[in-house]
């Protein structure tokens, strides 16, 4: 009673701090401009990647690769809901343990609680075929 006002701390989940440190530490990143930040990613040759599918060897690097019809992305392996690493599932279908949020094969949201899609990372060739991907771009 000293005449200040009382402060108040509200209390939240480490999932919820995590989720809010990520977004600070990107709009810092974003914020200086540089692209030296990039942080790229060697998928290896072109040639391991030629049948339709999903290829999750990198999932814990951030991405999917998916193949369908011949064309090749690379897809965030992050739920846009809350950041939960997503899980591909025997449909070619990604979904979301955290909260249930599914996605198509192309990465489009097919269920909630997510409402953006998933973001399509960059992917370049090096001069001898390997694919690099840009995982700082999602």
């Amino acid at each position: 009673m000293n005449g200040e006002p009382e402060k108040k701390l509200t209390r939240i989940g480490r999932r919820r701090f995590l989720a809010l440190l990520t977004a600070g530490l990107a709009l810092v990143e974003d914020s200086e401009g540089s692209s030296s930040g990039d942080h790229l990613i060697d998928a290896g040759p072109s040639s391991l990647y030629t049948s339709d599918g999903i290829y999750d060897k990198f999932r814990d690097h951030g991405f999917f690769l998916v193949r369908k019809n011949g064309k090749l992305v690379a897809l965030s392996a992050y739920c846009t809901h809350r950041i939960c690493k997503l899980t591909p599932q025997i449909d070619h279908t990604f979904a979301c343990k955290c909260h249930g949020s599914k996605f198509s094969e192309e990465g489009k949201v097919t269920e909630g609680p997510a409402k953006r899609d998933l973001p399509v990372l960059p992917i370049s060739a090096t001069k001898n075929g390997h694919l690099i991907i840009n995982v700082s771009a999602g």
